[in-house]
């Protein structure tokens, strides 16, 4: 019974008017007068109730009727990492000639953000826009989506509460959580087999000798030692080679097996150490990209960041991982990490075991205690 009437009131309020206490103590005075009038016939009886219902209706319309020239506008939110507060700004316009006052603005936060506090607002001016900033802290990373934003009011008697929905969609990135880390043996071991070459590209690229990619006139700063004395004497000016560079670097995948089944939390550690990771090959200027099953290979670090708070357990499998460079495979099931190719480390996250790693891939990797710090793992030795 209880919940019918909240909802009726609830109703009530949302479509037209919901009665405050004070208004229901006045419409409960006023139906006294009016029943005592009808019995006894007296006429400032009547007068008294016919006074207190026309407050009660005056009331009523005015109420409803402010929240209409009130228009609703939303800046965009800027990207947060997990544990930070998101930045909500909000523009309410009053686009009558009078002013409006007393206003309660709720912003209608997916559940899973929580609750957000309600904003009051004594006063907007006619034909002015009145900005609310408000902050709201974030614990768990996520693409978060919702629509609504409440007006409600009981101006100008407080006789009457309404409530009224704007639609101003809105989208807030909230990014996992990048570990500071300060080393990370598992990544750097791959690709120590090319660091012998990288060497000798450096000292190829000082060198006075090598092959030429093309000429070009000389240039103000200009190292004197590229210049090609036997072109220059038969043009007449100073002309310098070009060399053809070559690169070789370190390039790593990170994978996230999230098209699998997955323990929630396990999952929530896999994405934190898919974000340290990646950041931490690119300050060791790796050529790093990141691999999930919904979007495939991406790189960039805001990409990266939006792909990792987007995914999700089991989501659809777009594509296969990468076999060709280094992965670092992030994975619940040890069965998965027999086909990893050559080269490839592994992180096994949850209740997999290690001991199911086949020994003669001679795979480097460990498996992620739950009940240790997570970032204290990730910097460890790799036996």
């Amino acid at each position: 019974m209880l919940k019918i009437i909240t909802r009726l009131f609830d109703w009530l309020e949302r479509h037209w008017i919901k009665p405050a206490y004070s208004g229901g103590v006045l419409l409960g005075i006023g139906l006294c007068f009016f029943g005592a009038a009808t019995n006894t016939m007296a006429g400032w009886l009547y007068a008294i109730s016919g006074i207190i219902f026309a407050l009660l209706g005056l009331g009523a319309v005015l109420a409803a009727r402010s929240l209409n020239v009130i228009q609703v506008r939303r800046r965009l939110i800027a990207p947060i990492s997990a544990g930070d507060e998101l930045v909500l700004e909000l523009e309410l316009e009053n686009t009558d000639s009078r002013p409006r006052s007393l206003l309660q603005v709720y912003d209608a936060l997916p559940s899973v953000l929580g609750k957000a506090k309600p904003t009051a607002i004594e006063t907007i001016l006619p034909q002015q826009t009145h900005r609310i900033t408000y902050y709201h802290l974030t614990h768990k990373r996520g693409v978060y989506r919702w629509q609504d934003v409440e007006l409600k009011t009981a101006t100008p008697l407080g006789l009457f509460w309404a409530l009224r929905s704007r639609s101003v969609p809105a989208k807030a990135i909230v990014y996992p959580q990048v570990l500071p880390l300060r080393s990370c043996p598992l990544v750097d071991t791959i690709g120590r087999e090319e660091s012998l070459q990288t060497e000798r590209d450096r000292r190829y690229q000082s060198a006075t000798e090598g092959i030429t990619k093309a000429l070009r006139p000389y240039r103000t700063g200009d190292p004197t030692r590229l210049i090609h004395w036997r072109t220059s004497a038969k043009f007449g000016e100073l002309q310098v080679r070009e060399l053809e560079v070559i690169t070789s670097g370190k390039e790593v995948i990170i994978c996230l097996d999230s098209g699998v089944p997955w323990d929630a939390e396990a999952f929530e550690q896999a994405v934190i150490t898919a974000a340290s990771l990646y950041f931490y090959a690119s300050r060791c200027l790796f050529s790093v990209q990141l691999w999930t099953a919904k979007t495939g290979t991406v790189q960039g670090n805001r990409v990266v960041l939006e792909t990792l708070a987007a995914t999700y357990i089991q989501e659809e499998q777009n594509s296969n991982p990468p076999m060709d460079p280094p992965l670092v495979w992030l994975t619940p099931h040890a069965n998965s990490i027999n086909s990893l190719p050559r080269g490839s480390c592994y992180l096994l996250f949850g209740d997999g075991t290690q001991n199911e790693v086949s020994s003669h891939l001679n795979l480097k990797g460990f498996a992620i205690a739950p009940d240790q710090p997570l970032q204290d793992q990730l910097q460890r030795q790799v036996r």
